[in-house]
């Protein structure tokens, strides 16, 4: 059986240029939970131009994130906890990570939810304050009183660079996919105590094939125009039967907003 993982590679030594080639020597930074995109195509950045990437110092991308203002980017606690601000870039306007297009941020806070411990227990949100201000559109978040845009059958949008099988490699253009969001009963049959309803939600097709995967970590999960969710983990990746896991945003909205 395929093991449960955070979406979440830590490219620590592979530059840019290189990751796509390289990414299977990177290693799975949490023992606990696995998210690029399976199943996705090529997604234009100017559609999706809050859809931003975390990488290291050396340029080596590791996780998604979610321009939410100017200078806030909303993504997953695994892949920002134990990190530094100097250690850590946000890439803004950027699809193919080969290239220089874009403009690279430098962060000044890194924000962990204080009750993080690991992502199959909740709280997997982290909030970025980068050292530069950013151009919208920016994405706005899911309130408590969005319960609409939660219901089974919501169809989503998921996007990031991650990889496009559980173990591939990396994509070096971002991509994107639509999957519908399962009922809370669903998910719980998937991965029983696990799943917490309040703090998650999950999306995937019942037979699979459509996903994040390692790397997209962090990542948006979009209905109604908002973010209603963080990627973060699943049992390896589009797998029939275990849907995609995700941060409830709207769960969060009070905490994420007050780092905004």
């Amino acid at each position: 059986m395929a093991a449960t993982l955070p979406r979440l590679v830590r490219a620590c030594t592979v530059a840019v240029a290189t990751v796509a080639a390289t990414l299977s020597s990177v290693s799975v930074a949490s023992a606990d939970v696995t998210p690029m995109i399976v199943g996705g195509t090529r997604a234009n950045i100017n559609d999706f131009k809050y859809t931003v990437y975390l990488a290291s110092s050396s340029g080596s991308q590791f996780c998604g994130g979610t321009l939410v203002s100017a200078t806030k980017v909303v993504t997953a606690a695994h892949c920002t906890v134990g990190r530094s601000p100097s250690s850590t870039r946000v890439v803004w306007g950027r699809e193919d990570k080969q290239s220089t297009a874009g403009t690279v941020a430098t962060v000044t806070r890194i924000w962990v939810h204080p009750s993080y411990t690991s992502a199959t227990r909740g709280f997997d949100v982290s909030v970025l304050t980068l050292g530069t201000s950013l151009p919208g559109p920016y994405l706005p978040l899911a309130t408590p009183q969005d319960t609409a845009l939660y219901a089974a059958g919501t169809q989503t949008t998921i996007l990031g660079w991650g990889t496009t099988r559980s173990g591939g490699s990396a994509s070096r253009y971002l991509l994107k996919a639509n999957v519908p969001l399962t009922s809370d009963a669903t998910c719980r049959t998937a991965y029983g105590s696990s799943f917490i309803q309040s703090a998650m939600v999950c999306a995937g097709f019942p037979n699979g094939g459509v996903d994040t995967c390692q790397g997209d970590s962090g990542g948006p999960l979009i209905a109604g125009g908002k973010l209603i969710g963080d990627t973060s983990w699943g049992r390896g990746c589009a797998l029939a039967g275990y849907p995609g896991v995700y941060g409830r945003i709207a769960t969060y909205h009070a905490a994420i907003t007050a780092q905004l």
